[in-house]
């Protein structure tokens, strides 16, 4: 199916903190916060929301269409979505821009500290959500606010069955910003903390938000994810991964588990299984994009995480 990735393309620097946050920081002196964390551990990865999301649905077999805005130093990136046969067309430069770059600081709790600069995302409005793409599926994920609530109106007007993933980006946007996407979307997608501010700046519990959409999926780390859909509540165990290495990009990785169930047709505990599936075979890797699992293997590991196949259903 071809599906509609919009959101970040951007450079992820990592760095690794041998320690715990928790130890350097004086609760009672955090309002005057001044402190440094030794990292000697740094690497540059592809990421941004929509190139990880894009990746991991072609690990899935489906063709997705990345939009974007990107800067002058996009050169290295687009020659690698060329590489992996990702649609690219719609990935707009702006000169003078930076492509968007995330600072991430994670600790041995898998805590982040993370700085972004949003540089060329924000002209993401620039791109158009059209008829002439023909996608057949879409997601909204982290991107500029207004290139995000662009794109979730012209999605709605389209017809295009979409997912809200408002991700860390969820801050910029006002109650009610919030209900209108949620109005407008088929589906939603959050973490617990997400969640738990999306319910915050709504004044509505997520129970209540879910009765708007399809589905609204929220994800809980190593507790695993919850799918509310149809006055249901699905609770998906998490998939013990091979080793934790890295949780960047994991939640996008789930994120593509659950449009591709969608592509195909799949019951929600079925969909929400994949998603976590594929995040467990993420998190056993540095940065967002270097998991290389066959088709094969990730039916493989679903089989062993569920005793099935929902390819042979």
């Amino acid at each position: 199916m071809s599906i509609l990735v919009t959101g970040s393309i951007a450079y992820d620097t990592i760095m690794v903190f041998p320690d715990r946050f928790k130890n350097h920081l004086l609760p009672e002196q955090l309002h005057i916060l001044n402190v440094c964390f030794l990292t000697p551990e740094i690497r540059r990865e592809f990421g941004g929301t929509a190139g990880n999301i894009g990746y991991n649905l072609k690990l899935l077999g489906e063709a997705p269409i990345v939009m974007a805005t990107v800067g002058d130093d996009i050169q290295p990136y687009l020659e690698r979505l060329d590489d992996l046969g990702i649609a690219n067309a719609q990935v707009k430069h702006i000169h003078g821009q930076f492509t968007a770059q995330a600072f991430i600081t994670t600790d041995l709790d898998d805590n982040q500290i993370i700085a972004f600069h949003p540089g060329a995302m924000n002209f993401s409005h620039e791109n158009a959500v059209t008829a002439a793409l023909n996608a057949e599926l879409a997601i909204v994920s982290p991107d500029g606010k207004d290139g995000m609530l662009q794109h979730a109106r012209e999605c709605a007007a389209l017809g295009l069955p979409f997912m809200f993933d408002p991700g860390q980006g969820l801050p910029m946007f006002s109650a009610g910003e919030l209900e209108e996407f949620i109005r407008l979307a088929d589906f939603v997608a959050v973490n617990d903390y997400e969640g738990k501010m999306l319910e915050q700046k709504t004044g509505a519990d997520l129970e209540s938000l879910a009765k708007q959409v399809k589905a609204l999926v929220v994800t809980l780390g190593g507790r695993g994810s919850v799918v509310l859909t149809d006055g249901q509540r699905h609770e998906i165990p998490c998939v013990e991964a091979a080793e934790v290495v890295d949780p960047t990009g994991c939640g996008d990785a789930y994120r593509a588990g659950l449009l591709h169930g969608i592509a195909a047709g799949w019951d929600w505990p079925t969909t929400a299984r994949l998603g976590a599936v594929m995040g467990a075979i993420k998190i056993a890797h540095r940065g967002g994009q270097n998991h290389k699992p066959a088709r094969a293997e990730i039916e493989s590991r679903f089989r062993t995480a569920f005793g099935f196949s929902p390819w042979n259903a």
